[in-house]
Parts: structure tokens; C-alpha cells; sequence
């Protein structure tokens, strides 16, 4: 057990040669079998790994927001990773209670290529003048467990453009309301303000006035679309459709696990990961 004051806290910012050159340096401190790992969701792993003396030693593990409410944790592996450094990332999820998906790298891994459309959809009604508190509003009355735009002001607005450039190129025409944020210094939570203020790390969001009919099915519409679409697509590693293909469900189901109403547990029942 490590003491508090043996604990260690990094800010690192979302770019890949700050995160390899820390990853680097860890890996000349850490022990050989040490399993070294990343977090992000808009950056290569490959580019990452490129800067280790041992790349096979580097996987994605990749955590969703909100983090305590959300059971899946996408294990990204490149073509460098090793078997027991995957191995080992999917038992460490495994431990914590979440539900590890194997998945290659690509643009947005699985999930994120998923849900970013909805997420575009929901900025672009900021631009069209939809309040932000409506459209949040609208999706958790649906069933989100998070609206969309304190999702992406949880996140960090600049890791949302990072993301967004990683999916759609580095040419993709950003929501207006967005870039604007970005420019003005307004990343999110991170920041003190975003779509939201958020002081002491709590956000502060006006009452919802009235939410325009349809607004809900409308922002849903490309994530139903973009998941039923990624399941013809190859980023599924070999040997691990069936948890891939529960991945790929996951974001259509979001709105049913509020929560833990589905529990990591009923997920394993249904024989949703790995025994590998």
C-alpha cells in the first residue's frame, strides 16, 4: 500500500510527445514488468510507444466519463503491444470491477467513433441557439446518465477538438459555439468554465426553460446510426468478436445504466468478456 505522501499527481496535457516523453522516463524508473499505460482517447498509442525502448509493453486503457458510473473500459492494443501486457491490462480492469473491450487501434478507438457524432449533433443545436442546460436536460430525461454538453466540459472542450480532428481529419469544420470556447481559454471543468462555470470542480447550470419537441431522438439519431454502422468494421482484435460486438451495443444501450442498474456482474453473466 502506498502512503499519501508517497503519492504523486500529474497534470499532463494532451500531446503526444509531453505523454511519451513521460511514459519514457517512467519506463527507465519502473521495474521491466511493469505495465505502462495511457488514458487517451485522440492520440495513437503507436505514437506514443514509438518513444519506449520496449513498445510491447504500452496499451490504451481507456476510461469513460462519468468514470464512477461507467462500467466499460476499452483496452487498446497496437500492433507493437504484447500478449501479456494486454493480458495483464484487461485483469486489471477486470479487478476494478469494469468491464474490459479489447479493441485495436483506430480513429476514436470503438466507442468514441461511436458516440462522437452525437456529441457533434448536440453542439451543433448550440449553434443553432439551443440553450445548453435544454439540451442536457433532454438527454437525461431520456435516460443518459450525463448530458452531452457537461459531458464534454467534464472531458475537457480541447480534448473534445482533439478528438473530433482524430475521427473526422484535421481539416473537420468545428461547432462554432466550441472553437469559440477553445479560443476564449474556456476548456471545462479543468478551466473553471466552459458551456458551464464550474466552481470548486461542481458545475453550475442555469434551469432548463423549454426543451424543443424532438430534441432528444434527434441528437440519438447518429449514435444509433454511427453504432450500427461500426459493426461491419474491423477493430476487433481476433478472438474477441463477441466482446467486441457487446461494445459496439453498449452505446445503443447507454441509456439503460444509469448508474449501476446494469451491473459489471450481469454483464459477465452473459458472457460478455474474455476468459482470455
Amino acid at each position: 500500500m502506498h502512503s499519501q505522501r508517497n503519492q504523486r499527481h500529474f497534470v499532463v496535457a494532451e500531446l503526444a510527445p509531453t505523454i511519451a516523453a513521460l511514459l519514457a522516463d517512467i519506463e527507465r524508473r519502473a521495474r521491466p514488468d511493469a505495465l505502462l499505460a495511457s488514458n487517451t482517447s485522440s492520440l495513437r498509442i503507436a505514437d506514443i510507444a514509438a518513444a519506449l525502448a520496449d513498445p510491447a509493453r504500452l496499451v490504451g486503457v481507456h476510461f469513460f466519463n462519468p468514470v464512477a458510473m461507467m462500467p466499460l473500459v476499452e483496452v487498446v492494443r497496437t500492433a507493437a503491444t504484447g500478449d501479456e501486457a494486454f493480458r495483464q491490462a484487461a485483469a486489471f480492469v477486470r479487478k476494478l470491477d469494469k468491464l474490459p473491450l479489447p479493441v485495436q487501434e483506430a480513429p476514436g478507438f470503438l466507442v468514441n467513433a461511436v458516440l462522437g457524432p452525437y456529441m457533434y449533433e448536440a453542439l451543433r443545436c448550440v449553434d443553432e441557439g439551443i440553450a445548453p442546460e435544454a439540451i442536457d436536460a433532454a438527454l437525461t430525461a431520456f435516460g443518459m446518465p450525463m448530458g452531452p454538453i457537461e459531458l464534454v466540459d467534464t472531458v475537457g472542450l480541447d480534448i473534445a477538438v482533439a478528438a473530433g480532428k482524430a475521427l473526422a481529419g484535421a481539416d473537420a469544420v468545428l461547432p462554432r459555439a466550441l472553437a469559440d470556447k477553445v479560443a476564449a481559454g474556456q476548456l471545462g471543468k479543468k478551466s473553471g468554465q466552459g458551456f458551464y462555470a464550474w466552481p470548486g470542480g461542481k458545475v453550475s447550470r442555469p434551469a432548463a426553460g423549454a426543451i424543443p419537441d424532438g430534441l432528444a431522438a434527434r441528437i440519438v439519431a447518429p449514435l444509433l446510426a454511427a453504432s450500427q454502422a461500426s459493426r461491419s468494421t474491423a477493430t476487433a482484435p481476433s478472438g474477441v468478436r463477441k466482446d467486441w460486438a457487446a461494445g459496439t451495443a453498449i452505446p445503443r444501450t447507454y441509456t439503460r445504466w444509469v448508474g449501476h442498474r446494469m451491473s459489471t456482474r450481469r454483464m459477465r453473466s452473459r458472457r460478455w468478456v474474455s476468459s482470455a
